[in-house]
């Protein structure tokens, strides 16, 4: 029986990504960036930006360069997308804030 704290999906994800990283031949942060046009390309969910979180600290990407990547891309795939982008990245944003304060000692 699982536990409410295993994540096999996630931890999968997590691992795929990990992969992903390892494999390129563009640079981490390269392919990050990369990584998050092309998750505002497909309207990806909040989870899937929520699975690039880590990995996107990791190599040092500030705010600034993932906005820098959404200006970008904007006039190929829309505002919409990428106004959606934005939120969904609060949103995940939020459930790391969220999860880092359940996991604080008390």
């Amino acid at each position: 029986m699982s536990s409410p704290n295993d994540t096999p999906i996630l931890d999968l994800l997590a691992s795929m990504t990990a992969d992903s990283i390892a494999v390129s031949s563009l640079d981490p942060d390269e392919l990050m960036l990369v990584r998050i046009a092309a998750l505002a390309a497909v309207d990806a969910p909040s989870v899937s930006y929520l699975t690039n979180l880590e990995a996107i600290a990791d190599v040092g990407i500030d705010a600034e360069r993932v906005r820098g990547v959404l200006a970008a891309i904007a006039p190929i795939v829309g505002t919409a997308r990428v106004a959606s982008a934005t939120g969904k990245i609060v949103d995940a944003l939020d459930v790391v804030i969220e999860v880092a304060e359940l996991d604080r000692p008390s």
